[in-house]
C-alpha cells in the first residue's frame, strides 16, 4: 500500500480509503451493514495497510459513524495509527426538512457546525477528527460564517484539517481566498465523484485542485457498481443501483466497459480492479475511496493497490470516456497548445 501526502499538508494517507456509506441501515438502501458485518471489513482494510477511513454524519443518520468507531476499537487499533474523515451538512432529523421545528439541524451555519462536530466526536468515540469536510454547499449560510466556525474547530484542536466536497471550482477557490486573507485554516482536500465511466472532474475541478495543492479523494470510483460490469446482463439481485440509480455515468460508459473487459481478461483480474487501478494512477488523485457490502468485494478492491497498468493500457482505457471540453476549456486548451484548433 502506497502512502501519499494529502494535498500540501503533511498528513500521509493510504492510496485506498475505506468508505463507510454501507455501514448502518438507511440512506436510500445503501446502508445495509450492522456491526457484526462491518467489523471484518474494517479489520481486512487495516490488514491490507489502509490507514484512511471516511464517513459522514448523514450516513444512516449517524449510525455509520457509530459502527466505524466501534469497529476500530474492536480491531484494537491505536487512535494515532488511523486517519478519520467525516463530513457535515446533511439533514440530521426529520423535522429539519420542514420550515418549522428543528430547522437548524442541517446546513453549514455556525450553530450547526458547532453542534455537528460534538455529535460526530461522540459517535466515533474520539476526541478529535483528522479531516472534517463540508459535504456540499449551503445556500442559506455565508461561506465566511462556515469557514470562521471551521477555523475555530481547528484552533481548539477538535479538528486537525478541513476539506470540501461537492462544490464548484469557483466556490472552492473563493473559499480558499477568504481563508488566505483572514489567516484561517484552509481546505487541504477535495472529495469528489470521479470514475473511469464518469470523468467530469477532469474539466475544471481536477486542474484546480492540482493548482491549489488540494489532495483529491474520489468517491464512488465504480459509479455505484456500474464500472464493475455487473449490470451488463441486467440488474443483479442485490446491487446499489437497483434502488438508488446514482451517480450519473458518461454517455459512452458502455464503450469503456468493453475496453475494461479486454484489459481485465488479459490481466486475469476483475473489471472492478482495473477501474480502481486506472483511477489510482491518474495525476492529481491522492486516494480512492472504496466501499463494500461483503468481504469478497473488499478483498478484490484492495488488490487494486497492487495492479500497475501500463502506459498503453491507461491510454487505451481512457479513450472512450475522454470528456468533451465545454467553453472556455476548449479555448484554453487550444491557446495553451494542448489541443488542435476547433474544427481541425
Amino acid at each position: 500500500m502506497e502512502f501519499r501526502r494529502l494535498g500540501s499538508s503533511g498528513l500521509r494517507v493510504s492510496e485506498l480509503c475505506l468508505g463507510t456509506m454501507t455501514f448502518g441501515h438507511g440512506l436510500m438502501g445503501v446502508g445495509v451493514l450492522g456491526q457484526e458485518a462491518a467489523d471484518p471489513l474494517v479489520r481486512a482494510a487495516l490488514d491490507a495497510g489502509v490507514n484512511f477511513f471516511d464517513t459522514a454524519d448523514v450516513y444512516s443518520r449517524g449510525e455509520s459513524e457509530e459502527i466505524l468507531g466501534r469497529a476500530l476499537k474492536n480491531a484494537g487499533v491505536a487512535r494515532h495509527s488511523v486517519v478519520l474523515a467525516t463530513k457535515l451538512r446533511g439533514t440530521m432529523s426529520d423535522a429539519a426538512t420542514a420550515e418549522t421545528g428543528d430547522i437548524n439541524n442541517r446546513g453549514l451555519s455556525r450553530k450547526h457546525v458547532m453542534e455537528s462536530i460534538d455529535g460526530s466526536l461522540r459517535r466515533l468515540g474520539v476526541d478529535y477528527i483528522d479531516l472534517y469536510q463540508i459535504h456540499g454547499i449551503d445556500p442559506h449560510s455565508p461561506i465566511e460564517e462556515t469557514l470562521d466556525a471551521l477555523n475555530d474547530l481547528v484552533r481548539v484542536g477538535k479538528v486537525l484539517y478541513i476539506g470540501v466536497s461537492n462544490l464548484a471550482a469557483w466556490q472552492i477557490t473563493k473559499a480558499l481566498g477568504i481563508s488566505e486573507r483572514r489567516g484561517w485554516a484552509k481546505f487541504v482536500s477535495l472529495q469528489a465523484y470521479y470514475s473511469l465511466v464518469a470523468r467530469d472532474l477532469e474539466v475544471e475541478l481536477l486542474p484546480m485542485a492540482r493548482e491549489e495543492g488540494l489532495g483529491v479523494m474520489t468517491w464512488s470510483p465504480l459509479a455505484g457498481g456500474y464500472a464493475s460490469g455487473k449490470y451488463r446482463a441486467g440488474k443483479p439481485e442485490v446491487a446499489r443501483r437497483n434502488n438508488f440509480d446514482f451517480p450519473r455515468v458518461s454517455p459512452r460508459a458502455e464503450d469503456a466497459l468493453v475496453v475494461m473487459e479486454q484489459v481485465a481478461d488479459a490481466r486475469g483480474v476483475s473489471m472492478a480492479r482495473v477501474a480502481l487501478a486506472w483511477l489510482r494512477q491518474q495525476p492529481g488523485v491522492t486516494t480512492v475511496i472504496i466501499g463494500a457490502r461483503n468481504p469478497e468485494q473488499l478483498e478484490d478492491n484492495l488488490k487494486a493497490a497492487d495492479l500497475e497498468l501500463t502506459a498503453e493500457e491507461l491510454e487505451k482505457l481512457g479513450v472512450p470516456t475522454a470528456p468533451q471540453l465545454p467553453y472556455p476549456q476548449w479555448m484554453i486548451a487550444w491557446q495553451s497548445g494542448r489541443q488542435r484548433p476547433p474544427g481541425r
